[in-house]
């Protein structure tokens, strides 16, 4: 079988290796990514001095639609699935836009597990993930596309209910922002990770252009 790698939202501390991250692996791929390049206006008026000068970066925004099913859990008699549907994976996503202080639940709970973890090693405990500020999120979509990102916009249909009224279907219709690198100077994950994602983009790039000189040599040649 084929390697079949899933998109994630992942939800990380400020130095990634302490706290557990909040991992949420799409259940199945969206079928389609839109990406918005939203390009600034050129400076003009007395601050231009060149008519090929930049304004400020362009802003990238993403927009896809996840979809969550507990049938096949269900079939397999999961007792998560049986006692909340995909009610987890939606409360998991709900609260990568919501930020809240310290001692929340999901904070207790990851707190716990990382003590659980860190006990089985004999290191030190994980600390919870602080949420003072909105959480810090890391998009990523296959080897070259890992981006720091925040959510701003969601909206969650739930589609089918079981005996208790949990959901066991639902799509979540979701727009991401990429941050740009300005705004995450001091986030040295995020900053690793645009630029990185960056440096992806430029090899793609010469990629394409070794495919230009093939074809003007086949043009050539013909």
């Amino acid at each position: 079988m084929p390697l079949l790698l899933k998109g994630a939202l992942i939800e990380y501390a400020s130095d990634f290796l302490g706290p557990l991250p909040n991992v949420l692996l799409f259940q199945y791929n969206p079928d389609q990514l839109v990406r918005t390049l939203e390009i600034p206006s050129r400076p003009t008026g007395a601050g231009a001095r060149e008519t090929n000068q930049v304004g400020d970066v362009p802003t990238e925004k993403i927009t896809f639609t996840a979809k969550f099913d507990a049938s096949d859990r269900l079939a397999d008699d999961s007792p998560v699935a049986r006692a909340f549907g995909v009610g987890p994976e939606l409360a998991a996503l709900e609260l990568m836009v919501r930020p809240s202080g310290e001692g929340s639940l999901l904070g207790m709970a990851i707190d716990a597990i990382g003590d659980a973890i860190a006990g089985r090693r004999g290191s030190d405990a994980s600390q919870p993930i602080p949420r003072e500020r909105y959480p810090r999120l890391l998009f990523v979509w296959g080897p070259t596309r890992v981006l720091p990102v925040f959510i701003h916009q969601m909206k969650i249909t739930e589609v089918l209910y079981d005996r208790l009224l949990n959901p066991i279907q639902a799509e979540v219709a979701m727009g991401l922002t990429v941050i740009a690198p300005e705004h995450c100077s001091a986030d040295h994950v995020a900053h690793g990770a645009y630029t990185y994602s960056q440096s992806a983009k430029e090899a793609l790039a010469t990629v394409n252009l070794a495919n230009t000189v093939a074809n003007a040599a086949e043009m050539i040649t013909f």
